[in-house]
């Protein structure tokens, strides 16, 4: 089977639909199609920032229904995920914007809605392994974690990635390069950290390219490992994207 992977996309959902149709998808039915038998994956953070969450949350619900979907689960959705369950969670981050748009739906549409994400969430694995040559996960997976019993730890890492517990004068966190000294076999699909172009270390690769910060959306084609990339419609904001040492 070949995959393609997309990014982060929070909210995106028009460069979303325009990136899937760039890789060759057609909708049939509400679902993206590929006529060479291509599945597409994602990283994961299909919410908040945007202005779409709901949309592409649909989108994914019915892929998820149908059996086709592949979506590693991010941050983003954990909180979201959290909220929904009734704990305390701050509405920062973009996750006002998702809860906003929520509010907007009518009383038992939220109620639907509501249950239908924890579920989704619930359904989702940690990261997918797909053959034994890739794996799509959030934030990264450091060789030791893969195929280990999930822990704290490695659920810590595969949301957030690598955290040093410092953060920079504007208040993002410091986050180590667990890509540097990766030396396994299956590469390793990640985003979570906007970049502004795919970064490829070793047998890994980020393809979070920022796309709700004026970037592009980014697609890896598995094994071709070709990227293809749909220019934003956001605005630019050239201070949140990372450059990696």
């Amino acid at each position: 089977m070949n995959y393609d992977v997309i990014g982060d996309i929070h909210g995106c959902f028009d460069e979303l639909v325009e990136l899937i149709k760039q890789l060759g998808y057609h909708f049939k039915n509400g679902l993206p199609v590929h006529p060479e038998g291509r599945k597409l994956a994602f990283v994961g953070d299909a919410m908040d920032r945007g202005p779409k969450s709901l949309d592409v949350l649909q989108l994914l619900f019915a892929m998820q229904d149908a059996g086709i979907l592949y979506y590693a689960p991010g941050n983003h959705c954990n909180k979201l995920y959290r909220f929904f369950k009734g704990n305390p969670v701050e509405l920062l981050h973009g996750l006002e914007m998702t809860v906003t748009e929520w509010h907007q739906l009518e009383k038992h549409a939220q109620k639907r809605f509501k249950n239908r994400f924890i579920r989704f969430y619930e359904e989702l694995p940690l990261y997918h392994r797909l053959h034994n040559e890739l794996i799509v996960v959030h934030a990264g997976l450091r060789e030791d974690m893969i195929g280990q019993a999930l822990s704290r730890r490695i659920i810590t890492f595969a949301l957030y990635g690598e955290i040093t517990g410092k953060y920079h004068s504007d208040g993002r966190p410091v986050r180590g390069n667990w890509a540097k000294t990766y030396q396994g076999k299956p590469w390793i699909v990640y985003g979570h950290t906007p970049v502004a172009t795919p970064y490829f270390k070793n047998n890994t690769v980020n393809i979070d390219t920022g796309c709700v910060f004026g970037g592009a959306l980014t697609a890896l084609r598995f094994p071709e490992m070709e990227i293809y990339q749909v220019p934003s419609m956001q605005a630019f904001q050239p201070d949140r994207f990372h450059q990696y040492d």
